[in-house]
């Protein structure tokens, strides 16, 4: 088995550099592997004021879009996240899942090793942490955006990116062991580093 991977690492190495010349443009899919850290804030509605929030995990993502000549690309970005969150107010320490999606456009060298460089503007994400110390919340209606860069090597891209994201609503599921549905505005300002690992394919 061993053996095996081996030979097929080698093979796609050496096999990137005649696909990247053939793919001048076109469609392109691009997952990745991803690891987030960032701290926030949030300015709850009276009684509980302002809190400090702390979040950091691993997640899955991916691009769909296309170059022009491989030397520009658009598309679409999406990122699923598992979270370890902090609260400082609720006094929280729990399990969080976030999403969010947004259109990204990037520049790149047409080179088989590659800088890369690209923006995306956050349309819409969501917060949820599980119940702890009583509370079971989830923040809303995030917008944003992302900037980022990469080099490209062979088949891999090696990134590193800055996220900054506000939630406008904040939907209580519960509260102590009483069940509830109430939703309210706040602001939840969170920014976070994001490092990864991505696999541009051309289609």
């Amino acid at each position: 088995m061993k053996k095996f991977l081996v030979s097929l690492s080698s093979l796609l190495f050496l096999s990137a550099p005649v696909l990247a010349e053939e793919n001048k443009g076109g469609l392109f899919v691009e997952p990745m592997i991803t690891y987030e850290a960032g701290e926030g804030e949030i300015n709850y509605p009276n009684p509980f004021g302002n809190s400090d929030t702390d979040t950091s995990g691993f997640g899955i993502g991916g691009r769909l879009g296309f170059h022009v000549y491989k030397s520009v690309f658009i598309g679409a970005d999406g990122r699923y996240s598992f979270l370890d969150y902090e609260d400082s107010s609720a006094d929280q320490e729990t399990d969080a899942t976030a999403w969010n999606f947004g259109p990204t456009v990037g520049i790149q060298m047409p080179t088989d090793i590659a800088l890369r460089i690209w923006g995306t503007i956050i349309l819409a994400g969501q917060l949820d942490s599980e119940k702890d110390n009583g509370f079971d919340t989830r923040f809303e209606e995030g917008s944003g955006y992302r900037i980022g860069a990469g080099l490209k090597l062979g088949i891999a891209s090696v990134n590193l990116e800055y996220q900054n994201m506000t939630y406008d609503k904040i939907k209580i599921q519960s509260v102590g062991g009483f069940g509830t549905n109430s939703s309210s505005n706040l602001e939840f300002d969170n920014s976070t580093w994001i490092a990864s690992l991505s696999f541009p394919i051309g289609l």
